[in-house]
């Protein structure tokens, strides 16, 4: 057992304890998150109900014991991670499980068994990515396998029989009875890529090298990422007819070139190539025209594309500060398919502006984590994998969010780890199992520093 000496009096510091007791706190805060889940799934239960849940019992131990499974998973596998992270995922996860099984009532197709079955196997990916990525540095050697393994998945559901056009999107691949988005998959591999790349061509794309009278600027070459980002984007845009993919994917390339670089100027010609590119897809494309119509005035198309967004914003005005109370709601009886999009809809009409905004808050929170992850990386390839999965999280909150309050065009995403939705939800857990080991690794480097000195 070492030990380290700071400033005087002499205080010693074990590696043991110390991990003992950031995994002792993520413990007590699972058990906090899955007592919240519990109480949400009881009060839901007695309203609609006023019994108490026949299978109460098998869901408060799917709950603790997936709870716990992934925490001992960690103690294990990544005994210095963030202990904030985890606990809040498992939040996030436990309340969009209450929402989606009591929306439910209003559904023939029933998603609940299915979410459930979607977070056991999330789970264990988590536990199965702590178990294969012992090292990020891996990672950056396989940067090509990478993104030909992105592409094809990219690719997927454009093949006959196998690719499956759902919603006018073309997005999602059929095995038997069970429908996937590769897509979900693919944009973690492209953040591992993005990395990798932008760390490896560092220098080309921040230092001027073309003097134009006395002033230096980035070399024209330099820009070819960009324009090929913006290609792949608008390409998926008008090949599988998705604006909130190439959307995300854009910003995400964007985001993290400017990370890469310091360099703003990157970000005002990408904003300028994709506001373009956007403008003439929705002159070419039906259905990016018939969002952003439905955007400026859903009113108008009351009947067709805007019936969704006007019963969301009633259902929000409906729940005022404190909401109806859960289980009391008529989001599901209103609004089509709440369970995906419109799930954030829902809380906000039954949890009011309180219930909505802890929700946000719980996503601030794991932003926050994931780039003081970022900052706090040991080297500039796991710097920037945590800071692009982190961008990917935020903007897919605010997006969907965005677009739910009319902000934005409504983009089709789902709301991480609380919407229904299996590949997001698998890939998800992958995204925070990633950022859980970049956390382990720097904590035990620092720790490491310490010793030394």
């Amino acid at each position: 057992m070492s030990s380290i000496s700071v400033g005087s009096p002499s205080i010693n510091i074990s590696q043991p304890k110390r991990r003992h007791w950031r995994r002792r706190s993520e413990f007590g805060m699972i058990l906090l998150a899955s007592g919240l889940t519990i109480c949400a799934y009881l009060i839901v239960s007695l309203s609609l109900t006023s019994k108490i849940p026949s299978n109460l019992q098998f869901f408060l131990g799917f709950v603790l014991i997936l709870g716990l499974l992934a925490h001992l998973a960690t103690r294990v596998l990544a005994p210095e991670a963030d202990s904030v992270l985890l606990p809040t995922v498992v939040l996030l996860n436990g309340l969009g499980y209450v929402m989606i099984s009591r929306l439910d009532v209003y559904s023939v197709h029933k998603s609940a068994p299915w979410q459930a079955a979607w977070t056991a196997l999330g789970v264990g990916v988590y536990i199965l990515t702590l178990k294969v990525v012992k090292r990020t540095r891996d990672l950056d050697r396989y940067r090509y396998i990478i993104a030909i393994i992105a592409a094809i998945l990219l690719a997927l559901p454009l093949i006959p029989h196998v690719g499956e056009n759902i919603g006018g999107a073309r997005l999602w691949i059929h095995i038997g009875n069970v429908t996937f988005q590769p897509i979900e998959i693919a944009k973690l591999l492209l953040v591992i890529f993005f990395a990798s790349y932008f760390v490896e061509k560092k220098e080309l794309l921040s230092i001027g090298t073309l003097r134009i009278g006395n002033r230096l600027f980035a070399d024209p070459r330099s820009f070819g990422p960009i324009l090929l980002a913006a290609i792949v984007s608008l390409m998926a845009m008008a090949i599988e007819h998705d604006v909130g993919f190439a959307l995300l994917l854009f910003v995400l390339f964007i985001s993290m070139l400017w990370i890469a670089t310091g360099r703003f100027a990157y970000v005002l010609l990408g904003i300028a190539v994709f506001a373009l590119g956007t403008w003439m897809g929705s002159h070419l494309l039906v259905q990016v025209n018939d969002r952003i119509v439905v955007w400026l005035d859903p009113w108008k198309y009351s009947s067709g594309g805007g019936f969704q967004p006007i019963q969301g914003i009633i259902s929000l005005a409906a729940g005022g500060l404190g909401g109806v109370g859960l289980g009391q709601g008529l989001t599901g009886l209103y609004v089509p398919v709440p369970q995906s999009d419109y799930i954030f809809v829902a809380f906000g009409e039954e949890l009011g502006l309180f219930g909505s905004a802890a929700i946000i808050v719980a996503f601030l929170i794991i932003i926050g984590s994931g780039f003081r992850i970022a900052v706090a990386a040991k080297s500039d390839f796991a710097k920037l994998v945590a800071a692009g999965l982190t961008i990917l999280i935020g903007f897919q909150s605010f997006f969907i969010l965005a677009g739910i309050e009319r902000i934005l065009p409504l983009t089709g995403v789902t709301l991480p780890w609380v919407s229904y939705g299996g590949s997001s939800l698998v890939a998800n857990y992958v995204l925070l199992a990633l950022l859980m080991r970049i956390s382990s690794e720097s904590e035990e480097r620092k720790l490491e520093d310490l010793l030394k000195e």
